[in-house]
């Protein structure tokens, strides 16, 4: 559907790939951690409300009929300015009739600049679901990362949207810390993700893209030592219903379950896949995706 003059790149979550991208806001309005490279190409601002409803008017009424999910981008639409966020939300419900869900990005800053009667308004307006990065819930990773929040705020912020009805996919990545908090960081991230209990949780792998500088200040992880991450996280997750996925095109394990239904499966999987690999060349290799993912 080409009615959209997209400003690129454009991402989005693998789980939106049949959704109507509206880009509310470009780039991200905390363009600063030090491993990611998304939006290092662009500049934040936030898009007038009469562009964007503008542009869901030249959508023909024979397609807009047939769209069911949106998704707000670019990688930060939470913090598109609430009155103008509730009138977006209106737009849709006015123009795409059959929209069962609207989701978007969302930072800590942002949902830092949400009450909770703000974040329950939009959740009213067909917000359903916010995809959040985590990156890990070790405190010295996330410093390393310059990711601006430490691991007990992004919880209680979280919490927030929870409470007021939203759904959370929470992503993190593995390979982050590097081989010397590479434990660290898988077990303070499954003990993170075990007391939130998202929705969804999903499993990234680091890889290059703008972000040289970070790749040189650690010591990245091979294929084996990623596999073994991904073990130990697995082993201590223990959220109390959690749907896990790692399908992102920068991982090359690829898995798919419900804790704490499939937790066994899940980490049994793990261990083939691992046991494998060590009898591939490839094992002490580290990964290099460049760019090819996203």
């Amino acid at each position: 559907m080409d009615f959209f003059p997209y400003d690129y790149p454009l991402f989005r979550p693998p789980s939106e790939a049949d959704s109507l991208i509206v880009q509310a806001t470009l780039g991200c309005s905390q363009n600063q951690c030090r491993f990611c490279g998304m939006y290092k190409t662009k500049r934040y601002r936030q898009r007038p409300l009469a562009e964007l409803v503008a542009e869901l008017e030249a959508i023909p009424p024979f397609y807009r009929a047939l769209i069911r999910r949106v998704f707000l981008a670019d990688g930060d639409a939470l913090s598109y300015d609430q009155p103008a966020l509730l009138g977006l939300l209106d737009a849709l419900a006015q123009r795409l009739p059959a929209v069962q869900r609207v989701g978007a990005y969302a930072s800590p800053r942002s949902l830092a600049g949400k009450s909770p009667a703000e974040l329950a308004q939009l959740r009213q307006k067909e917000l359903r679901i916010l995809y959040f990065g985590l990156e890990s819930g070790d405190d010295a990773t996330l410093q390393l990362a310059a990711k601006g929040y430490d691991s007990a705020t992004m919880l209680q912020l979280c919490q927030k949207a929870q409470q007021a009805g939203l759904k959370l996919s929470v992503t993190a990545i593995l390979g982050l810390a590097g081989r010397a908090r590479s434990q660290e960081h898988a077990q303070a991230t499954a003990a993170w993700i075990s007391q939130l209990s998202p929705a969804y949780f999903s499993l990234l792998t680091l890889f290059r893209r703008h972000n040289d500088a970070y790749f040189r200040s650690i010591e990245p992880l091979s294929h084996g030592d990623i596999l073994t991450e991904a073990l130990w996280l697995l082993e201590a997750l223990q959220p109390r219903q959690t749907i896990l996925r790692s399908n992102h095109v920068s991982n090359f394990l690829l898995l798919a379950g419900s804790y704490p239904k499939d937790r066994q499966r899940l980490i049994d999987e793990t261990r083939a896949a691992l046991l494998a690999a060590r009898r591939q060349p490839w094992y002490h290799q580290v990964p290099d995706y460049r760019e090819a993912c996203y």
